[in-house]
């Protein structure tokens, strides 16, 4: 949560759902070229995983055609082309060893419309008006993912944060209100209309502009655009989380069935909860009780790592501690926590540059980084319809937010492990840096910077 100085503290079965919409971009390959025959639809049968699908997929435009829809849970794909020959020259292509059959849907040629008409309709949209100032989104291969999903309207994102403008105009067509609420008075859930807005704080409408900024032709886009959002208010105007908050806004969260939620905090007022302190240590316990319980209703949460520059897996002391009072330094172990960010089942995320490199405020730690994503100097939406600058691993962690809300549009009977799996496994691993780092300490494919790699969306959607 970005509170000055310290900008870390915001700083199923088969259904319709589960069916994946590709986008029709022009037929390429080989065979494009082909003299066109008359507009056919085919069924393409392949085994029953992403993988196969996607070769499938790829067979397909290489014999010119087009996919118009794929149903991975059991291996089907329609296509569409006026290629004469696209049944032999399918499996003629590269992965064309993919295809176990192939087959007209019928015998006459289509007449709802053809290539040309459903180009149009799903072309792909003019950029916003900022869009190319979007970095970061470059850097995570969201503009890629778009092409696959922009995110279902079934995803409810949580953003769990200082409030949201749900006014802005690149936030407003995506806010859910029914489902948003404060829960700074004791932790006792306010629904009061409004009472989820900001009122000292830009940082919760910052965060909610990357997770899932609407294309509409203004300002930006989110890695998630096409997502719904609600707000879940945790800091009070004085900018602390305290506990209670927080607990009330995860069971909210989970109460509410949002598939995701974003924790750009730490909660105060101490940055670690020591096991061994009789207060700290309930304390530890009752929020690991609430985010386990959230985790079971299918609630994923995904937290900042942190702002201090500090190596979570070898903890020595606290100096900071506690905020809302005199800070009295003290030793501390391992077993005192970073919450929520250091709790089980949490995805903790760390932050890099526009280069790529690690954020130098970021918090690090061998197994205790999941991802990493963008953090420094991110552009979103800002209260009252503007846009501005932010920096800390509260801008990297809704990045990751925005990919497991793709995942879960694109999979939308997988929990939160199987989310947390694809974010993991489909990460581009990222070594340490070429100039000696001793605080590096790991392989390329997990170390204590970047954990698993840099988060990647079109992998992760794809896969």
């Amino acid at each position: 949560m970005s509170r000055t100085p310290r900008p870390h503290r915001l700083a199923a079965g088969l259904s319709a759902a589960a069916l994946v919409c590709v986008s029709l971009g022009a037929a390429t390959g080989a065979h494009a070229a082909t003299a066109a025959g008359p507009l056919m639809n085919y069924v393409v049968n392949t085994k029953a995983t992403p993988g196969h699908v996607r070769k499938a997929e790829d067979a397909i435009k290489d014999a010119g055609g087009k996919v118009l829809v794929s149903y991975r849970q059991f291996g089907v794909v329609v296509a569409q082309s006026t290629n004469p020959d696209f049944r032999t020259d399918i499996r003629a292509t590269h992965n064309g060893r993919e295809v176990e059959s192939v087959g007209a849907t019928r015998t006459a040629a289509v007449s709802e419309g053809g290539m040309n008409a459903l180009d149009e309709a799903t072309a792909t949209p003019v950029a916003d008006p900022r869009e190319g100032e979007q970095w970061d989104m470059q850097q995570i291969k969201a503009d890629q993912a778009h092409a696959v999903t922009d995110g279902s309207r079934s995803v409810l994102v949580g953003i769990n944060d200082s409030g949201v403008d749900d006014t802005h105009p690149d936030l407003a067509p995506n806010f859910d209100a029914a489902d948003s609420v404060s829960c700074v008075t004791n932790g006792v859930p306010d629904r009061t209309a409004g009472a989820w807005r900001p009122t000292t704080s830009s940082h919760g409408t910052h965060v909610a502009g990357t997770v899932a900024a609407a294309r509409n032709g203004i300002g930006i886009v989110g890695v998630a655009p096409g997502v719904r959002i609600a707000s879940v208010k945790v800091v009070n105007d004085a900018g602390f989380i305290y506990p209670e908050y927080s607990i009330c806004g995860i069971v909210w969260a989970a109460e509410h069935h949002m598939a995701v939620t974003n924790h750009s905090y730490f909660i105060d007022p101490f940055e670690f909860w020591c096991k061994d302190n009789g207060d700290q240590g309930a304390v530890q316990e009752a929020v690991r009780r609430a985010y386990a319980w959230a985790t079971d209703q299918g609630t994923l949460s995904v937290a900042a790592a942190g702002n201090s520059n500090y190596d979570l897996a070898n903890k020595t002391t606290d100096n900071g501690s506690p905020d809302d009072g005199p800070a009295v330094p003290r030793t501390i172990n391992n077993d005192c926590l970073d919450m929520p960010t250091e709790l089980p089942g949490v995805i903790t995320v760390a932050s890099t540059t526009r280069t790529g490199a690690r954020s130098s405020f970021s918090n690090f730690g061998l197994d205790k980084i999941d991802v990493a994503a963008p953090g420094s100097s991110i552009l979103s939406t800002l209260p009252g319809g503007g846009y501005g600058l932010m920096s800390g691993t509260s801008m990297a962690s809704p990045h990751v937010t925005g990919i497991a809300a793709l995942i879960k549009s694109t999979h939308p009977w997988w929990g939160p492990r199987d989310i947390e799996r694809a974010l993991r496994t489909e990460a581009d691993d990222t070594a340490c840096p070429t100039t000696p780092d001793a605080r590096c300490t790991g392989t390329t494919a997990n170390n204590s910077f970047y954990g698993e790699g840099t988060a990647d969306a079109l992998d992760a959607v794809t896969r």
